[in-house]
Order: C-alpha cells, then structure tokens, then sequence
C-alpha cells in the first residue's frame, strides 16, 4: 500500500467518523429540544431556532462530509452532473442558512437578557410565532442565494486529471465573471449576518459582565431566576465563539493556500475538514452546556 493510499483512508475514515458523529449528535438535538418545545408548558424561541440550527448542520454533513469520505476512500466519480447539483447546492443553501440561524439565534438571546425596559428588550418576540416568518425569509434567502451557481457546477468525470489533482468529486466549469460576482455576493451575505452575530455576542459579553458585577454584592438568592437565562447566553457565546473561530481560521487557510501555496494536499484537507466542523461540534457544546438533554424520556412527563 502506497503512502497516499493509506494518507487516503486515514482522511477517509476521519471524514466518516466525524460525519457519523456529528449526524448522531444534531439528530439528538433536533429531536430533544423538539420534545422539549413541544410539551414545554412555555414555547421558547431559542429552542425554535436551535431545532432549524441542528437541522441544517445534519444537511452541511449528509452533503460535505459523506461525499468527502468516499472520495478520500477512492471513488471519485459517484455523482454525476445532476447529483453534483443536487449535493453541492444543498451544501451551500444549508451552510447559508446555518449563518442566518446562528446570527438569529445570537441576536434573540441576547435580546432575552437585556434589562426590562431597555430599547432592546421590546424587541424581544412574545411568542415563537413572531419569528416564523424570518425563517421563511431565511430558507428563500439561502435557496435563492446559491441557485445561480447550479449553471457552472458539474461532475469530475469531464476533468479526470482535475478531479485526481483536487481529489474533488464535483467541479465549478471555467470560471468566469459572472461567477466571480456570484461568489463575492455571496460572500458579503455571509459577512453582513457575521457582523450581526459578532455585535450580539459583544453586547452578550457586556451584558454578562455587569451581571457578574451585581453577582458580587447581591446575594444568591435575589439572582436565581436570573441564571438559567444567563447560562443558556453563556452556552450561544460558545457556539457562536466555535463559528467565527472555524469560519475565520477557514478563511485564513484559504487566502494562504489560494496566495501562496500551491497544490499542498495538506492544506486542502484541512480547509474541508474545517467546512464541517461547526456543524460537527456545535450539537456536543449544547449536550454539554445543557446537559443530558432528557426531555423525550417517557418518566419526563411524569415529573410535570
């Protein structure tokens, strides 16, 4: 066995390992806090939001991650022009919709600790109701925004030389300048609902900070109905802190490997494994901050 051969079942098994994973871990979180919304005697719009959230994280994996593990095992050539469609387009309409859902999610929770009476706070929805429109919104925006490119997406069976250099199973056809608009345009999308994301989580962080001030010189007592409201802001920074970081870092390896390194294998693996990796960590985070996330058990109902 060649030393690319076995380079390519390692990135190969690492690819379905954290697929598989991550899959199970936002099926666990999809299906909870839909438990939890459901029988919830107070319909809460973070759960809404964190219900899409974990829905569109297990699409970024069935359709980036999958495909990557069976091209690094050797099949290069198992979609064709219709299929690299299909895959391709629903990689980027999820990982849109992830952005849009993300900022939501930080801009509503930090709406949701903000003092009574603050401009903030009026904002706050009443009921879950009042944001269904903007996932509507959402998901037209995320379709729309990645349709264009369908025309310029085709199989890697038309570029064998290209697919083995790349180890891509799907390829963009020559580019041209209407691609390059397409693709500044969507970058501009993703960081208007990044700079909304980074000033909720800001005014979030600032919130925080005046909270554990009051911690300080109030006693425990006056502030308990104040904590889980603050533990659940504690939990979206850490999710939104582990997007901009792989967001940024992905970014980063691409100008690098795009500007001054050429054809490095290494570097293009880690570029696709950081693709995935949100949707990958984000469900553990909450599993984590939440705890075991219980609510579909059966005696759960016999508690309330």
């Amino acid at each position: 066995m060649t030393q690319e051969s076995v380079s390519n079942l390692v990135k190969g098994t690492i690819f379905l390992f954290v697929t598989t994973l991550g899959i199970l871990g936002n099926i666990i979180v999809f299906v909870n806090f839909v438990c939890s919304f459901w029988r919830g005697a107070q319909k809460k719009s973070v759960h809404l939001i964190l219900i899409h959230l974990a829905f569109a994280n297990t699409i970024i994996l069935l359709s980036k991650g999958f495909p990557r593990a069976i091209t690094a095992f050797g099949l290069r050539n198992f979609l064709d022009d219709i299929g690299c469609k299909i895959v391709v387009y629903l990689e980027r309409m999820a990982r849109d919709f992830s952005i849009c859902t993300s900022s939501l999610l930080t801009v509503v929770q930090a709406i949701t600790i903000s003092p009574r009476g603050s401009v903030c706070w009026r904002f706050k929805p009443k009921t879950p109701r009042k944001i269904l429109p903007l996932f509507l919104f959402f998901w037209i925006l995320s379709s729309s925004s990645s349709i264009n490119l369908l025309h310029y997406i085709t199989s890697s069976r038309k570029n064998m030389s290209e697919a083995a250099k790349t180890n891509d199973y799907c390829s963009f056809q020559p580019e041209s300048q209407e691609i390059k608009w397409i693709l500044i345009l969507m970058a501009m999308h993703s960081a208007m609902f990044q700079g909304v994301m980074g000033g909720a989580s800001g005014y979030m962080v600032f919130l925080l900070y005046k909270h554990h001030q009051r911690v300080l010189y109030l006693q425990s007592t006056h502030l308990h109905k104040s904590l889980p409201e603050m533990k659940a802001a504690k939990s979206v920074l850490l999710l939104m802190f582990c997007f901009l970081f792989f967001n940024w870092i992905y970014l980063l390896f691409s100008f690098f490997s795009n500007s001054f390194i050429q054809d490095n294998s290494m570097m293009l693996n880690v570029q696709e494994f950081l693709t995935i990796s949100y949707a990958f960590l984000s469900p553990f985070v909450l599993i984590h901050r939440e705890g075991n996330l219980d609510s579909c058990k059966p005696w759960r109902r016999q508690r309330h």
